[in-house]
């Protein structure tokens, strides 16, 4: 299923910030959000779900993700990254657009786990040089702990993390434990507008 929202290009061609955000917007609506009674990897419970992947490897939505966050990048920005699995389509859809915008961004996966063979490495992707400016990334953030631990493998490997972006913040204790590390934290959407947005579409 994929969004009926149909923005329409601008002069050159290219979607507007806001044509894509409320392309986006209903496609976690349509695709992702789900009600019911769910168990969250941070082990609470709730009342709705969201799938972020069923958007970040959608086509459509992958698109508008990859040019959405690179224009959230500051320009000091040398790579992304975040944690293995939800993160690594938002990684590669950033970077495959960073090479389109002339703006190539690398990406980095970092695992939970190091490789069990070869190198045994944490993080996988080109080696940046040391204290170079990377952002984490990440689809769905609740209490935030999957970005941080992207965040403390990134620093140890001596990248400078400052800075974490989201899809959607759930607004369940994500922004005070990255502002506990002095991280800047942003999210493209927040939960009570998909909520919004969601009842809107399946009003009557």
């Amino acid at each position: 299923m994929t969004s009926a929202f149909k923005p329409v290009p601008d002069e050159q061609g290219k979607l507007s910030i806001e044509a894509l955000r409320a392309e986006l917007l209903d496609l976690f609506c349509q695709l992702a959000y789900k009600t019911g009674d769910f168990l969250l990897s941070s082990g609470l419970r709730s009342s709705y779900y969201i799938n972020g992947k069923l958007v970040t490897l959608d086509s459509q939505g992958a698109l508008a993700i990859g040019r959405l966050l690179l224009h959230q990048l500051p320009a000091s920005a040398k790579a992304v990254a975040g944690l293995t699995l939800g993160a690594d389509p938002i990684v590669t859809a950033i970077s495959v657009v960073s090479a389109y915008e002339n703006r190539p961004i690398p990406g980095l996966i970092v695992r939970k786990e190091p490789k069990g063979h070869g190198t045994r490495a944490y993080i996988e992707g080109p080696v940046l040089p040391e204290d170079s400016e990377v952002v984490v990334v990440e689809d769905v953030v609740t209490t935030g702990q999957s970005a941080l631990k992207a965040v403390e493998r990134l620093r140890q490997a001596g990248y400078q993390v400052n800075r974490v972006i989201a899809l959607v913040d759930r607004q369940q204790g994500g922004t005070e434990a990255y502002a506990e590390l002095g991280l800047a934290f942003e999210s493209v959407f927040k939960i009570d507008e998909i909520q919004t947005r969601w009842q809107e579409l399946h009003a009557g």
